[in-house]
């Protein structure tokens, strides 16, 4: 700009002893003419046929702007599997080891089975064996005069007919079932001697024998014929209890679903070694078993008459199961609702003979090597029955407080 241009108040803006802008003439100032300014060339084009190609020759292997259309679809796919693989591996990690809360409950004696009077706490089962036995359960006054249940101070046994020489309709036997009945309990059956002998079937079991198998059932102590292979703690219930999941035992599992339908009504069963049944048991005095029947699960202990603990053996002790170690058999809740599969349970002891479980082959022939045709070694042997008794110390039953 001109300065001859710019009014007379404006030139004295910038003069004076504190300017720091120079004065300079109109000629002072250096005339520098400006450069035009070289085109910018183009890029020479890539030997491997544009910016895309260079692009995936010039970037890592790991940077995906350098993967093709199809890689990057491919990896994305693999990605998405992994990530699928990873929560359901998770969630079914969390769920094969869900297990039930065992937290211990107080326990309060609510009845007890014991001395004399044992057998008024039961009524006799005298109706036609649902299981197809060869027997013939009596009723109570017959059972009393065959002397085949009967009760002292000490014990109380229950046996089957070891006298009559030609038993053609059934050998005479003994079914009780208790006037009580039960949702959930502790459970613990002092027991002395336990039944063996080719062609015997017997059981101390919990069942709703109108509701079944509705209200379930479970199977404390359960064998057949000579017994030498063990105990089987087993249940047996209406569709909808499986035990295919974590399981704190020391018993074998036999079956892992309960329900009847399944397996020609094997049940979910869990064997204990040989020393937890017949003369294996009975030559060291017996022993107790322990059930805990609770919304929780159902577990089922076995003490030999040398291990026995002392809340349990202390008559003025209280049960604390959390103090037993592992349980022979544990049926937690997990795939089974315990509180809709077991109800009104009452105990029932019964000696059978033949029938559905200890007439099958597998068993009275491969297994126990028992002779000709069950029913007819039933009929024809009596003495051969002398050991076919239940002895029992006591029942006692415990209700959580």
């Amino acid at each position: 700009m001109d300065d001859r241009n710019l009014p007379p108040e404006y030139l004295g803006r910038y003069s004076g002893a504190t300017s720091r802008i120079p004065d300079l003439a109109p000629t002072d100032v250096p005339k520098t003419p400006i450069a035009p300014t070289a085109p910018i060339a183009p890029a020479p084009a890539s030997p491997n046929g544009g910016p895309e190609k260079d692009l995936l020759t010039t970037t890592p292997w790991y940077d995906p702007r350098g993967w093709s259309l199809r890689k990057r679809l491919v990896i994305g796919a693999l990605v998405i599997v992994v990530i699928i693989v990873t929560v359901v591996g998770a969630v079914e990690g969390v769920r094969a080891n869900r297990y039930p809360d065992y937290t211990p409950l107080n326990y309060k004696l609510v009845e007890t089975y014991q001395g004399q009077s044992f057998f008024d706490n039961f009524d006799y089962f005298s109706a036609q064996d649902p299981t197809n036995g060869f027997v013939v359960y009596v009723n109570e006054e017959a059972a009393h005069d065959l002397n085949l249940t009967f009760a002292t101070d000490a014990s109380a046994l229950l046996r089957v007919d070891s006298s009559t020489p030609n038993a053609r309709a059934g050998r005479n036997s003994v079914r009780i079932e208790s006037k009580s009945n039960y949702d959930t309990g502790l459970f613990v059956f002092d027991i002395l001697h336990t039944p063996y002998g080719c062609g015997t079937w017997p059981a101390l079991w919990l069942t709703d024998s109108a509701n079944w198998p509705k209200n379930g059932e479970i199977d404390v102590v359960e064998s057949n014929n000579e017994g030498t292979r063990g105990n089987e703690v087993t249940l047996h219930t209406a569709a909808g209890c499986s035990m295919n999941v974590k399981r704190k035992e020391t018993g074998s599992v036999q079956f892992k679903t309960c329900d009847n339908s399944t397996n020609s009504n094997s049940g979910c069963g869990v064997q204990g070694d040989p020393s937890t049944y017949g003369k294996a048991l009975n030559d060291q005095g017996g022993g107790v078993y322990a059930l805990e029947l609770r919304d929780a699960g159902i577990r089922a202990w076995f003490f030999p008459r040398d291990s026995i603990p002392t809340d349990i053996t202390t008559s003025t002790g209280v049960p604390d199961p959390s103090t037993w170690g592992t349980a022979l058999a544990d049926f937690p809740s997990t795939e089974c609702n315990i509180t809709s599969h077991f109800r009104n349970q009452s105990i029932v002891a019964n000696i059978d003979l033949c029938g559905d479980l200890a007439a099958q082959p597998r068993l009275y022939d491969q297994m126990y090597s028992c002779p000709g045709i069950c029913s007819d070694y039933v009929a024809n042997n009596p003495t051969s029955f002398e050991s076919a008794y239940w002895e029992f110390k006591s029942f006692k039953v415990y209700q959580a407080i």
